[in-house]
């Protein structure tokens, strides 16, 4: 199935994160903690399709406020799909940069309200960290740092695709190697006491005969 992320059209199967999604599709989201409902920024606006994903998450729960929920926010580490159909999304970050570009003097306003709905849910969200590990959403540290690496890694590939994007960079072409000359083709071939020698490593040749079906069956020695 297809699925829209910030006006593209994305590979998906049933079953898939939208994180996951996002990320195999190098799409611009948010995902600093790799993904483990920590760091918050994976936030995305369902504009289509929200009867298809699954039902909110405890995370969601704790972490979303309800201005957000109304909006049609969710947190595409907890998102799952799980029905075929159409889904469009808009990621947050994408819609940040977007307002940034076409009116930079909302920023500041957008940006205090999505602090402002993180800090009424700030109790939520400390009280469902401490408790993860009773609650059925524990945390292997060493996965962690597993997650937050690739994250980052990802992060710093998109964004380095993205200015050979902007500026038109392309990665130099491997240069072909160069075609040997007839010189260098044909055997090098010396006569040594009375026998034929391939200087180039093939040994030596007892008599004429085998130097033409060594010259025959080797036509380049390197």
């Amino acid at each position: 199935m297809n699925i829209v992320i910030n006006d593209r059209e994305c590979q998906a199967q049933t079953g898939d994160r939208l994180l996951d999604v996002a990320r195999a599709n190098h799409s611009h989201i948010g995902y600093f903690c790799g993904g483990n409902a920590i760091c918050q920024t994976c936030y995305v606006k369902v504009l289509e399709g929200a009867e298809l994903l699954s039902p909110m998450s405890d995370a969601e729960k704790a972490m979303l406020s309800d201005t957000l929920i109304k909006e049609g926010t969710r947190m595409a580490c907890q998102a799952t799909i799980e029905k075929p159909g159409t889904i469009s999304l808009l990621t947050t970050v994408e819609e940040a940069a977007r307002m940034a570009l076409s009116n930079p003097a909302q920023v500041p306003a957008y940006m205090g309200k999505m602090g402002w709905e993180s800090a009424v849910k700030f109790r939520d969200t400390i009280v469902f960290q401490a408790q993860r590990e009773t609650t059925g959403h524990p945390i292997e540290p060493v996965e962690l740092l597993i997650d937050v690496a690739k994250g980052i890694g990802d992060a710093i590939q998109l964004v380095l695709n993205a200015v050979q994007s902007a500026f038109g960079l392309k990665r130099p072409a491997a240069k072909p190697a160069p075609a040997k000359t007839e010189v260098e083709a044909r055997c090098d071939v010396t006569a040594v006491d009375g026998t034929v020698a391939c200087s180039n490593g093939h040994g030596k040749l007892e008599t004429p005969e085998a130097l033409k079906v060594h010259e025959h069956s080797c036509a380049s020695c390197n």
